[in-house]
C-alpha cells in the first residue's frame, strides 16, 4: 500500500523517484496490473469539478507529486518524506534501472515522428534497452476505446511498463479504460514527457522546474494553449488549498 497524503480530496501518494521506482519494480515482479496517474496542479483542479476524474485518481494505484506547489503543500501538512516525481524524470529513472534487468518499455502516445524521436534517444542514452513496439493514435476523445487490434499488438510486444503519452486527463481515462484489456503489469501516464525528452518542446531549465516555476516556462512557450491551465488554474489551485486546509483545521477543532 502506498502511502497518501490528501490534497483537496486527492490521495497524492507520499513518494521521491527513487521510491516510486522500487514500487514500481516490485509490481512489474509480482505482475501487478497496476497504473500510475501523474499529477501536476492542473490534475488536481479538474477533480474537483469532475466527479468522474476522482475517482479515476482515487482508483489509481499511485498519483505522483508532479508539481511542486504539491510537494511544498504536502510538507506544509506534514508529510517530510514527498518530494517532486516529475513524469519525464520518472520515465529516465525507470529506464536506466530496467536496462540490466531486461524491462519492455511500450510507448503509446504523441505523434508518430515524436514516437520515432523518444524511441530513439532512450535508445542512445540507454544502451541495450528494449522498446518493444510504439504507437502515435490518431486523434481520440477522452472516453473513446482503442481498436481490438492494437490492444492485441501491445499484448503480443509484451511490455512491462506502458507509457501513455496522452496528456491529462485524457491518459488517465485511457488507462482505466483499457486496464482490462491490457496484460501489461503497469501503465504509467506522463504526457508531456514524450515531448520533453524527444526534443519536440522545450524543457524548462532545471533551477526553474526546482524552484516551481516551469509553469510560467510552459506559459511562455505555448501561451495560447495554456493560459487557462495556469493563470486560472494556478489562481483556483490556491483558492482551494486555502478551503481544503480551513476545513482540515475546523475538522480538528470539532
Amino acid at each position: 500500500m502506498v502511502k497518501t497524503v490528501n490534497i483537496c480530496d486527492v490521495p497524492v501518494s507520499s513518494v521521491n523517484i527513487p521510491q516510486a521506482c522500487g514500487i514500481v519494480e516490485r509490481w512489474i515482479r509480482e505482475r501487478k496490473k497496476a497504473y500510475v496517474c501523474i499529477a501536476p496542479v492542473s490534475t488536481i483542479v479538474e477533480s474537483q469539478s469532475d466527479a468522474e476524474y476522482r475517482k479515476v485518481l482515487e482508483g489509481a494505484d499511485m498519483v505522483t507529486p508532479d508539481g511542486m506547489p504539491l510537494v511544498w503543500t504536502a510538507k506544509l501538512m506534514g508529510d517530510k518524506n514527498i518530494r517532486r516525481t516529475y513524469g519525464p524524470d520518472l520515465m529516465l529513472a525507470l529506464c536506466a534501472a530496467g536496462r540490466d534487468k531486461g524491462y519492455r518499455h511500450y510507448l503509446y502516445g504523441g505523434t508518430e515522428s515524436t514516437c520515432s524521436l523518444l524511441e530513439n534517444v532512450l535508445k542512445t542514452r540507454f544502451p541495450g534497452i528494449i522498446i518493444s513496439g510504439r504507437y502515435a493514435p490518431p486523434l481520440m476523445g477522452t472516453h473513446d476505446r482503442e481498436d481490438d487490434e492494437v490492444i492485441r499488438e501491445i499484448n503480443r510486444s509484451a511490455p512491462d511498463i506502458l507509457w501513455v503519452g496522452l496528456g491529462s486527463p485524457k491518459q488517465d481515462y485511457w488507462m482505466v479504460q483499457h486496464r482490462s484489456r491490457l496484460d501489461v503489469p503497469v501503465m504509467i501516464g506522463v504526457g508531456a514527457a514524450f515531448d520533453f525528452l524527444a526534443g519536440t518542446k522545450r524543457q524548462a531549465p532545471r533551477w526553474m522546474r526546482d524552484a516551481g516555476m516551469e509553469w510560467f516556462f510552459r506559459l511562455c512557450s505555448e501561451p495560447k494553449r495554456l493560459w487557462k491551465r495556469y493563470l486560472i488554474g494556478n489562481t483556483m489551485f490556491v483558492y482551494l488549498l486555502i478551503r481544503h486546509l480551513i476545513k482540515i483545521r475546523f475538522g480538528e477543532k470539532g
